[in-house]
């Protein structure tokens, strides 16, 4: 089959060296976690907080309350910063020289936090957190642009979901690795901290084998030779003609208009529709409630239900999202990227409302915490269906050459955003809300899913131009309609008169 030589080693090569982005992303994401009692005991022993009375007491939790938040919180600001410049530095560089200049960032700031006992540790990790934030915010626009534009038509969602499957990854190894009797303790937190760097010096070495991407050589440099050079290197034997007739209708595209800066994206009427579904799918993922059930709630509730080691099960949770993710490899160019992304949101607005009622009844049942451990479980699984793939590179999908770096910046700021704000809120919602808080999440998730009915559209099997071109009819139709509304309106009123 024609699809089967299209996956070649070095395709493979290529796309598994740009989702060690994302593996650090997910590495990043669990690995504060596990040991937050032994640092925040070390920052005590750094900043000379012993309480002595009640007040020295409240001061020094807040005061380590204060370092804590900002150690989690800032990777967070750093990837909303950097991510606004993913697609001047993915446009001034190119895709594999700006992975490969970015990586210095992780590098640099998995050092400072490896070396954190060998001076102010509280300064050297947030520090270190900022810096990797700043790396993360880029690699999670430059690692779609880049696997978006090698990938064959037939294969682009099914190796798009591989970026998902590298976060899940990374989160499962933290949090493995945090463990008491592994890293997890006084004498190994920094290298904890600090291991992630060993992905990013695999992930710069490995880049130096991987070709640039054709479309950035072909549309935007004009290197025709080069490109076909590096398609032949991606697709082996495979006749590259129809793909570079592709490149070809694109490049006339590209030239026709000005360059696509991000207030162009907001102000052209022909990028509205595209730029509101990245938009929506980046806040569909982050305010679906996933953070919440992952970080926060999830230990609090196999406590409850009686769990002897509650981490574990947390640990456990994040399992089936790997075998989750390997099914979605194979779903994702089978089902399509709307259907599955429509589904995801329907089965996780059914464990939210599983999960209110369970937390409601815990009180008066005392089998209603099982039933809340299963709507976690499911809740997860429902996210790694289709709304935790599908956002990363749908939006490298919706444009073409020209507007792709600019709507992966914004959506890629969009997501960082979102992801900060409920880092930071939801804990006070909690408090405020009680065993209700998940209704706000199900409320949210039935709007995601009325506008991915009407809204999203489906992108498999199909080109970028052609994806550019249906969004055009969709315009178009709907200025018509306008139009006849009006005219409508003014023929009722002129013979009114």
């Amino acid at each position: 089959m024609q699809e089967e030589k299209h996956l070649t080693g070095t395709l493979i090569l290529s796309v598994f060296t740009a989702v060690l982005g994302f593996f650090q992303y997910g590495y990043s994401l669990g690995v504060i976690n596990a040991p937050q009692r032994v640092i925040e005991a070390h920052y005590g022993r750094v900043l000379g907080i012993a309480p002595i009375d009640r007040k020295e007491l409240d001061v020094g939790k807040s005061t380590l309350t204060l370092y804590w938040s900002l150690s989690v919180s800032i990777f967070a600001i750093g990837g909303m910063i950097s991510s606004f410049t993913v697609g001047w530095v993915g446009d001034k560089l190119g895709r594999v020289k700006a992975m490969l200049a970015v990586n210095v960032l992780s590098i640099i700031g998995n050092l400072l936090m490896g070396l954190a006992k060998f001076g102010p540790s509280h300064i050297l990790i947030i520090a270190g957190r900022a810096i990797t934030g700043l790396y993360c915010g880029l690699s999670s626009g430059l690692v779609p642009m880049y696997v978006g534009e090698i990938s064959p038509t037939a294969l682009r969602g099914a190796l798009g979901t591989l970026h998902q499957l590298a976060i899940v990854t990374g989160i499962l190894l933290s949090q493995v690795l945090g463990l008491d009797f592994l890293l997890g303790n006084d004498d190994m937190w920094p290298l904890l901290l600090g291991l992630s760097g060993a992905a990013a010096l695999l992930q710069f070495f490995l880049l130096l084998l991987c070709p640039e991407s054709p479309r950035y050589l072909y549309i935007k440099l004009g290197k025709v030779e080069e490109a076909k050079k590096s398609l032949k290197r991606l697709r082996g034997d495979c006749d590259p003609t129809k793909e570079i007739t592709e490149m070809e209708k694109e490049k006339q595209e590209a030239a026709s208009e000005k360059r696509v800066s991000i207030r162009k994206l907001f102000s052209s009427s022909s990028y509205r529709q595209p730029v509101i579904v990245a938009l929506m799918v980046q806040i569909s993922q982050q305010f679906s409630g996933i953070n919440a059930v992952n970080l926060l709630h999830s230990t609090n509730i196999f406590v409850r239900a009686g769990v002897d080691q509650p981490v574990y099960a947390t640990i456990g949770l994040i399992k089936p999202n790997i075998l989750n993710e390997f099914l979605q490899v194979f779903l994702v160019e089978k089902t399509g990227r709307r259907s599955l992304f429509i589904a995801g949101l329907i089965g996780m607005l059914a464990s939210a409302v599983a999960m209110t009622v369970g937390l409601v009844l815990l009180g008066t049942f005392a089998w209603m915490s099982y039933m809340s451990m299963v709507a976690i479980f499911l809740f997860v699984i429902f996210f790694e269906v289709g709304p935790g793939p599908i956002p990363w590179f749908i939006v490298a999908e919706l444009f073409s050459q020209g507007p792709r770096p600019a709507a992966i910046a914004i959506a890629g700021f969009c997501n960082w955003t979102c992801n900060f704000i409920i880092g930071m809120c939801f804990q006070y919602i909690a408090d405020l809300c009680g065993p209700y808080v998940f209704t706000i999440f199900a409320v949210l998730l039935l709007g995601f899913i009325l506008f991915a009915h009407f809204k999203v559209p489906e992108t498999k099997g199909k080109s970028f131009e052609e994806i550019s071109a249906a969004f055009r009819r969709k315009r178009r139709s709907a200025i018509k309609g306008h139009k006849a509304a009006t005219e409508l309106e003014d023929l009722r009123g002129s013979e009114e008169a």
